[in-house]
């Protein structure tokens, strides 16, 4: 699909604290948060996030317990929890900076000559 975005390496990480920060959610609840909150631009597959989620909850910055989904399923919901607050802040932060930097270069101008 033409009006899909790839993700860049390194922010699903970043995509999943702020899915998960807007409540908690379960796995297929991430994927369809952030799909939802980027107009459907960016859409994770199930296998990058999967992965990301177990080594965001090893790093302490999710906490994970079961309970029931919208369709009476069992599943594992996410939370963030203090870390992964803090770590949210600190790489939004970065990565504003960064998307300033570059909307800054890409929006250069020859000079006019003298």
């Amino acid at each position: 699909m033409p009006d899909e975005a790839e993700l860049l390496p390194g922010t699903l990480d970043l995509l999943i604290l702020k899915a998960v920060s807007l409540g908690p959610l379960h796995g297929y609840g991430v994927l369809r948060r952030i799909g939802q909150i980027s107009k459907e631009t960016l859409l994770v597959e199930q296998g990058a996030l999967y992965p990301a989620l177990f080594r965001l909850v090893r790093q302490g910055l999710l906490k994970a317990s079961w309970g029931r989904s919208e369709n009476n399923r069992r599943a594992k919901f996410y939370e963030l929890t203090a870390g992964g607050r803090r770590r949210l802040r600190q790489e939004t932060e970065s990565w504003n900076r960064l998307a300033a930097a570059v909307a800054s270069v890409l929006s250069a101008r020859p000079e006019a000559a003298a």
